[in-house]
């Protein structure tokens, strides 16, 4: 029925009452503890004939910009905060199903050993590097372009993976390998080439840290079936409810920030099996 059910708050309680071997796949993209505060401008462009740009047909634009959102992304202890939410994702997750845990290079070892320890080193299957090329460009280190995403099965010798749903990609040297191979294309790699979501973009949502739909949709293609029941509990604009939803699965988010809820709201407007939990906020 593609449910989706969406929650306000901190997501450990709401994770503690879930039944065990409920979900199927589990996708989540905690903060990442940079130390900042994660905010992004909402922006957009209108026609104005004294505007700031011009545009399409040389025609006057100006930019009007709508407020900021973004949340604090700092831990005192990052691995104590994760462990009880990865150990509860862990009894929550079917015997067949897999977590894909995102994160960055500041964190991605630590995490990865904690993610040993949880599910053990035998249901790490794959590393895979979400590379993309946009952003500012540091002069005094190599520029730092790609996210890190662990995949971790719960049980490593029976866990859904379905081939046949993968996307494929093109040959950088078609003419080499024939027509009807050039034509298919070829299988990805554990290196995914994808932009991020773009500024300007019909995808973005002004959330700051808003994942793109083309990672999430080969991740739930590829590893969970129609009429499963997905989880993000770090859910942030909603990007994997929004993929299951389209892809005929049901799901699970959990954000206790509330400019994710507002922003949540506008993106699964309309749904018709939508169900909100503790929001909106009580007076």
């Amino acid at each position: 029925m593609n449910e989706l059910d969406i929650h306000y708050g901190d997501n450990l309680p709401v994770l503690e009452a879930m039944p065990d071997e409920s979900v199927a796949l589990f996708y989540i993209d905690p903060p990442f503890n940079t130390g900042k505060t994660q905010t992004r401008t909402r922006i957009v462009t209108v026609r104005d004939d004294h505007g700031d740009r011009t545009g399409f047909q040389g025609k006057r634009y100006k930019t009007v910009r709508l407020g900021a959102m973004g949340y604090a992304d700092l831990f005192d202890d990052y691995l104590a905060f994760l462990e009880p939410r990865l150990a509860q994702a862990r009894r929550i997750l079917a015997r067949n199903g897999s977590l894909f845990f995102h994160i960055d290079w500041r964190e991605a070892h630590y995490c990865k050993i904690l993610l040993d320890r949880l599910f053990g080193r035998d249901s790490f299957m794959n590393e895979i590097v979400w590379a993309y090329d946009y952003g500012a460009r540091s002069k005094t280190k190599w520029p730092a372009k790609h996210d890190t995403i662990f995949w971790y099965a719960k049980d490593p010798n029976d866990h859904v993976f379905l081939y046949h749903e993968m996307d494929r990609i093109p040959y950088m040297a078609p003419g080499l390998v024939g027509k009807e191979k050039a034509a298919r294309g070829k299988t990805p790699t554990d290196v995914w080439w994808h932009t991020i979501v773009s500024p300007n973009g019909r995808e973005k949502t002004g959330y700051p840290t808003q994942k793109p739909r083309g990672v999430l949709d080969r991740i739930v293609r590829v590893h969970s079936r129609p009429g499963d029941r997905l989880c993000d509990f770090f859910a942030g604009s909603g990007t994997l409810g929004e993929a299951a939803v389209a892809l005929g699965r049901s799901c699970v988010l959990v954000d206790s920030n509330p400019e994710a809820l507002r922003v949540m709201e506008q993106r699964f407007r309309g749904h018709d099996n939508l169900r909100w939990h503790n929001w909106p906020p009580s007076a």
